[in-house]
Order: structure tokens, then C-alpha cells, then sequence
């Protein structure tokens, strides 16, 4: 840990010389000024862990007028005054002022280690609370419905890099809450209190793209009838959040890795560069080490973002033994409470029954899937008790459950259990082996290497009965 550094203001070279012996023993790093002009050029320059000054420095500015320069300037220091006999009345207008404490002089040496001890203490004991405090008040887990040990990790790092300005990049399948993430990032950092500007980068071609990131001057292109800013300008002083990153062109990359590099750009038809300060968040379903190995993806701007990396696991990584710790079971209740029949009072209940029927699903399309069936569900019931015949699973989540690789090693580091891992790995090879076959179970069976039998138990045990209608027909 560094050691606290002190700034003594003293006119008096004995005291300054003292002071620095005896700070410097008690394992502080030391710094000193003769005069008040000078005490407040070094705050300023940079600020202490505390400043010792003496209130009476005459001819120049004394110690309460650097109290109050500082607190014109917002710059917050510590401050313990010394007092002489006869400025009993500026000691107490320093302590108005928001000093610390003061000392008299001649001081005891033992007295002022005890207040410098107690003022440090005090100092981290308030700044534990003040996080403390943020914490509580943006808790990811207040927006974000996850009580796995996969979800907590991702809130714990929320929580360790919201604070800083580094760039993160969320990496997931669709649906995963990458956006939501993104957000809970931007509502727990220093930058709250500035805009949070989305970017769809998927649903813009290339010249669109470019304009709405940086803006156009008038005249630059045919329909560019004023100036416009860009979306990284109307981000100044908050996030830009890039939404589907790995869908950029390798030309809006490199202008992208500009502004990553050297936070200036030009606007789309202009050449005055333009400065700003962002916090940069970027998202993506695409998994961008392969990109970048098929050259789709920038190697250079890879790592421009890669500085934090949080990689959402899928909705089916998200079960545990545990129905508390399950989070489909938290969703299920959570969209029922949310999406109530026509502004019901209370939300619709739904029947064992139809709840095991979701919790076998394997939600390719993640949470989006999950709300969207509850929705769904909500409504056919109208409002009653949701049985199994009202949960409906739609043929694309079912028909794109097999696409993908399962990546092991990330699924193991985020703690998906073993026996999750090989169930999702078997129900997939039998739906793929299935569809494969067009419906015929027998030449499925024989496609997998198991009985007939084996296969018709999984399909009843994964949920995947829909997949044998062509075999039910043709026989």
C-alpha cells in the first residue's frame, strides 16, 4: 500500500523541520510549503492525503483563506489547522469551513499522530460506507433477475469495474441480457449522470453506420441538409453503447479503432477533429477470437476492447439443483408478475404441470424466448390457470437449438454443473439426429447408435416429442 502523503504550510522552518522528522518516522511521505500561495499551487498540482497549515502566515494568504480557495476550486483535502494563542475565533471559522480539526501550538507530537490516526480512519471508514452505499443503490441484481452462481459472478464483476472507465466487452448469445448489462454498467458508474447512447450497428448499412457514429457536416452528402452531430458526441461525458459490434465493416472498424486510440474524430464531410470523452461499452453474439481468425474482425480493435471482457451465459447454463438458485424458474415467476392479464391485480398462476413443460425447454432463444412464451402463455389462458396445453413453444426456438458450438471450457469456468453440461450437449445430438433424419425415429435411432426405445424415452425426458410427427405419419 503507498504511504499517506502529508503537506505541512508553515512559515516557521523549526516547525517544518520538526514536522518532517517526526512524519517521516511514523512511516509518512512528506511535503512541505512556506506560505499559503504555495500550499495551494501543490494541492492543486496534486492534492495531498492531508494538509497540515498553520492558520496565521502573514504577510500572504493564511491558512483559512486556502481553506476557502479549495472549497471555491472543489478540491476536497483534509485539513488540520495550527493555531496559536489569540486565533481561537479563526480556529473555530475553520472548523466551519469543514477542517478536521486544530491543534494549538506549541503542539504535542503524540496528539497530532492520534488525530492524523484518527482522521485516516475516519477517511476509510467513509469511503467504505459511500461504496457500500452505491452498491445498494445499484445492485445489478435490483434490474436483472439471476440468482445462479453463473449470474452472481457476473454481477460481482458489474460491480468491480462499473467504477472505472475501462472498455468492456459483452460477448453472448442473443437474448442473454447483454443490453441490460451494458445499462446496469453505465447506472452504477461515475458517468450516471451523463447520457447512455445506443448504437445498433447491426441494422445500419456501412454510410449510415458512419454518420450516425460521428456526425456530418452540411452538404456532405446529398441529403445532409444540416449539420449533424454523431452518436459519440451526443455520448460526451457518458457510454456509448455498441450494440452488435462484430456486424461492423472492416472500414468502420478502423475508424472506430481511431477513436478507441486517440478519443478524436472527424465528422462524415469535415476536417476539424473533434474531442471527446467516453466510456465505451460493446456487445456482440459473435464469439470475436474466431472472427478475427477469419479476418472478419480487426485483430488491433479486438484488443482495444477487449480490456474487460463479460461473457453472458445462455438461459440453459442458468439452472441449479436448487429451485431458489434456478434462474428459469425466477424468470418464469418474474414475466408473470410483469405481464399480468389486462392489469390484473395479481399475476396468473401457472400449473406444475405447464411449469416442468418450461423448465425442460432448452431456450435456444434465451431469456427473450422465455418472456415471450410466458407472455404468450399469459394471454391463451386468459388471465386463469396456465396449463401445459397454453405453454407453446415457437418452431424457430426449437428448429435453432442444435446451431452453435458448446464451448466447454467457458461453460465449466462459469459453473455449469457436469451433469447440465452433457444433458444439454445429449439433448441437442437427439434433436440434431431427429431433424436429420426428418422425423423418422428409426433412422434417427440408428444415426445416434442407441434403440429405438432410448431414443423415444429422451425425446419424452427432453420435451422433444414435436420432432417424430413425420415418423408418427409415415407409419
Amino acid at each position: 500500500m503507498a504511504k499517506k502523503r502529508i503537506l505541512v504550510a508553515d512559515d516557521e522552518k523549526s516547525i517544518v523541520t520538526l514536522l518532517e522528522s517526526f512524519l517521516k518516522e511514523e512511516g509518512y511521505a512528506f511535503d512541505s510549503a512556506s506560505s499559503g500561495e504555495e500550499a495551494l499551487k501543490k494541492v492543486k498540482a496534486q492534492p495531498p492525503d492531508l494538509l497540515l497549515v498553520d492558520i496565521y502566515m502573514p504577510p500572504g494568504v493564511d491558512g483559512l483563506e486556502v481553506i476557502k480557495r479549495l472549497q471555491a476550486d472543489e478540491v476536497s483535502v483534509p485539513v488540520i489547522v495550527f493555531t496559536a494563542q489569540g486565533t481561537s475565533q479563526m480556529a473555530i471559522e475553520a472548523m466551519q469551513l469543514g477542517a478536521y480539526d486544530y491543534i494549538p501550538k506549541p503542539f504535542d507530537l503524540d496528539e497530532l499522530a492520534l488525530t492524523i490516526k484518527r482522521l485516516f480512519e475516519h477517511q476509510a471508514l467513509k469511503d467504505e460506507v459511500h461504496e457500500l452505499k452505491e452498491q445498494l443503490r445499484f445492485d445489478p441484481s435490483d434490474r436483472m433477475i439471476g440468482r445462479s452462481p453463473v449470474m452472481l459472478e457476473i454481477f460481482k464483476t458489474v460491480g468491480r469495474v462499473a467504477r472505472s472507465d475501462a472498455t468492456v466487452l459483452i460477448m453472448g448469445e442473443t437474448g442473454t441480457g447483454k443490453e441490460l448489462i451494458a445499462e446496469q454498467i453505465h447506472r452504477a458508474s461515475n458517468r450516471r449522470g451523463g447520457p447512455m447512447i445506443r448504437v445498433a450497428c447491426a441494422t445500419l448499412p456501412e454510410t449510415l453506420l458512419e454518420s450516425e457514429l460521428f456526425g456530418h457536416e452540411k452538404g456532405s452528402f446529398t441529403s445532409a441538409i444540416a449539420q449533424r452531430k454523431g452518436r459519440f458526441e451526443l455520448a460526451h461525458k457518458g457510454t456509448i453503447f455498441l450494440d452488435e459490434i462484430g456486424e461492423m465493416t472492416l472500414s468502420t472498424q478502423r475508424k472506430l479503432l481511431r477513436v478507441l486510440q486517440e478519443r478524436e474524430f472527424e465528422r462524415v464531410g469535415g476536417s476539424i477533429p473533434i474531442k471527446v470523452d467516453v466510456r465505451v461499452i460493446a456487445a456482440t453474439n459473435k464469439w470475436l477470437p474466431d472472427e478475427v481468425a477469419k479476418g472478419n474482425f480487426r485483430e488491433d480493435l479486438y484488443y482495444r476492447l477487449n480490456v474487460v471482457t463479460i461473457e453472458m451465459p445462455p438461459l440453459r447454463e442458468r439452472r441449479h439443483e436448487d429451485a431458489n438458485l434456478d434462474d428459469v424458474r425466477n424468470l418464469v415467476f418474474h414475466f408473470l408478475d410483469k405481464h399480468r392479464f389486462q392489469g390484473a391485480p395479481t399475476p396468473s398462476r401457472i400449473s406444475e404441470e405447464a411449469l416442468e413443460r418450461v423448465l425442460e425447454h432448452d431456450f435456444p432463444g434465451n431469456v427473450r424466448e422465455l418472456e415471450n412464451l410466458i407472455q404468450r402463455a399469459v394471454v391463451m389462458s386468459q388471465g386463469e390457470l396456465i396449463m401445459p396445453q397454453h405453454i407453446v413453444f415457437s418452431h424457430a426456438a426449437v428448429a435453432g437449438s442444435t446451431a452453435g458450438p458448446v464451448d466447454i471450457e467457458a461453460s465449466l469456468r462459469r459453473g455449469q454443473s457436469l451433469s447440465s453440461l452433457l444433458g444439454g450437449v445429449e439433448r441437442r445430438a437427439v434433436q440434431f439426429a431427429v431433424q436429420e433424419c426428418n422425423g423418422d425415429r428409426e433412422a434417427a435411432s440408428r444415426f445416434l447408435g442407441i434403440d429405438r426405445s432410448e431414443l423415444d424415452d429422451r425425446l419424452r425426458r427432453f420435451d422433444l416429442e414435436g420432432g417424430g410427427e413425420a415418423d408418427a405419419a409415415g407409419h
